[in-house]
């Protein structure tokens, strides 16, 4: 083999390893053999047709399978095969087509389809004026955007205005999108990777993890991970922000109010603005408007998007206090859908479903609901080294033993195919932690449902593999 040949496979099977921080990775033998045992013609000419027109790309194309419908919590594919979708982007609290929002939509799109930059229109008005509301505090300017990343992107730049300082803190392992910018302040290698020189002025600390964690605490206490947050600051100078999920999305790490509250007491002592990342998390999916509710804490600057269009349209949002409207003479954003009719019709719908259906407190009882069921499953598999979350968001993390805590690779993506063919689509984020976020409007018996293919799932795989059962 020769030497550009092996550092080409060498790099294929780095990429590998880094792809499996953010999703299931689409070019491994599981996904092949999955691929393998497609049987429907229209799905394999789709699939064909989309691996020859899209650039490839990592946990994108080659796609998985081909989709011809979605509605409530379900989608459906050009086999006629439906799933129950405990994914979705992060964009589904609602699940699909929720009859408000698409009758809100579309009376907008009747009336007032788009508004170009230098106008505004009253539903983007109101929609901000009920994030202020929602949001509470001092939360209470707002600009708009097409997506999450976008967001980041001018919270950096207020940032930047605001302190006159251009250092980032942010965590490893972070995810705060896939521009230059948003890759140069997150934490995950799969994304900066072959990139070259991005944004300077980037330092990353560990992220507060309690089973896994760097740093491991033997009370089980994280709030000493904030404190390395404060030793950074002072040694390094001239941060200007320390941006971060409020709960780590993908493979769901869980802080506590104590490290969060931390982090705030360090961030007004040094002057430092703090963003709070709830894109993926915001709009219900903790049983909170917004994740950092659940701390008792408030970010300098919130950005959040997904959920916000319901499930329809993208929209995200960026919303700071009165005192930092100081950048009127700075273009922060100046995006072309910057105050979106449709945009905003669709967020003014959402929040107004999550308003009439009690959603948050509905999240809330069925937090309980879904820990015990897990809890239980944990008490009798070895396969499942961990369960955490809040809300309608879990991740079960698979081990091969519980006491090395070495992460069961091949053992997640059986787990995976075996629900994917039971009728449940999920994300593997780290290779082994199974992420379980569906609709926030999900009832109580699909959610039983999903959780008794999940259990038979795990209880197969942990047979198949040769795990002997507890107890």
């Amino acid at each position: 083999m020769s030497e550009v040949t092996t550092n080409l496979a060498d790099k294929t099977v780095l990429a590998s390893r880094q792809h499996r921080s953010e999703g299931d990775v689409n070019t491994t033998p599981a996904r092949q053999q999955w691929h393998a045992s497609i049987d429907d013609n229209a799905t394999k000419a789709m699939l064909e047709q989309d691996s020859k027109v899209f650039l490839h790309q990592a946990m994108s194309t080659p796609c998985l399978d081909a989709l011809v419908a979605a509605e409530g919590i379900y989608l459906q594919d050009a086999a006629g095969q439906r799933y129950m979708d405990f994914h979705g982007n992060n964009v589904h609290q609602l699940g699909y087509g929720h009859p408000h929002v698409l009758t809100k939509i579309s009376q907008q799109l009747a009336t007032l389809p788009f508004s170009p930059r230098r106008f505004t229109n009253q539903t983007a008005i109101d929609c901000a004026t009920k994030l202020t509301e929602i949001c509470g505090g001092e939360l209470n300017r707002v600009l708009f955007a097409p997506g999450g990343t976008s967001v980041i992107g001018m919270a950096l730049k207020l940032a930047r205005h605001v302190t006159g300082n251009f250092k980032v803190v942010s965590l490893w392992d972070s995810f705060h999108g896939a521009s230059l910018d948003a890759i140069s302040v997150g934490g995950e290698a799969c994304f900066r990777a072959g990139m070259g020189p991005l944004m300077s002025g980037v330092e990353r600390i560990p992220p507060a993890v309690s089973y896994r964690g760097c740093f491991p605490s033997p009370d089980g206490s994280d709030v000493h991970y904030a404190d390395y947050l404060e030793y950074v600051v002072e040694k390094e100078g001239g941060i200007g922000v320390f941006i971060a999920e409020a709960i780590r999305n993908t493979d769901v790490q869980v802080p506590s109010k104590a490290y969060w509250q931390r982090i705030r007491e360090i961030c007004d002592k040094h002057n430092i603005l703090l963003i709070i990342d709830d894109i993926p998390n915001g709009m219900g999916r903790t049983g909170y408007w917004f994740s950092h509710h659940a701390f008792d804490i408030e970010p300098d600057i919130l950005c959040i998007g997904k959920g916000l269009g319901g499930g329809v349209v993208p929209i995200a949002a960026m919303i700071t206090k009165d005192k930092y409207n100081t950048a009127a003479q700075v273009s922060l954003g100046h995006y072309t859908h910057e105050k979106s009719p449709i945009g905003c019709a669709a967020a003014l719908a959402t929040m107004e479903v999550i308003e009439q259906q009690n959603l948050l407190s509905k999240v809330q009882d069925d937090e309980i609901f879904v820990a015990q069921a897990l809890v239980a499953l944990k008490a009798q598999y070895s396969l499942i080294g961990d369960v955490r979350g809040m809300g309608l968001l879990w991740g079960i993390e698979l081990v091969t033993d519980r006491d090395a805590k070495a992460r069961a690779f091949d053992e997640a993506e059986a787990v995976l195919y075996y629900c994917l063919n039971a009728g449940l689509s999920f994300k593997v984020s780290q290779g082994n932690v199974i992420q379980l976020s569906p609709p926030l409007i999900i009832n109580r018996d699909e959610l039983k449902r999903a959780l008794t293919i999940f259990a038979g799932a795990i209880d197969k795989v942990s047979r198949d593999f040769g795990y002997a059962p507890i107890g």
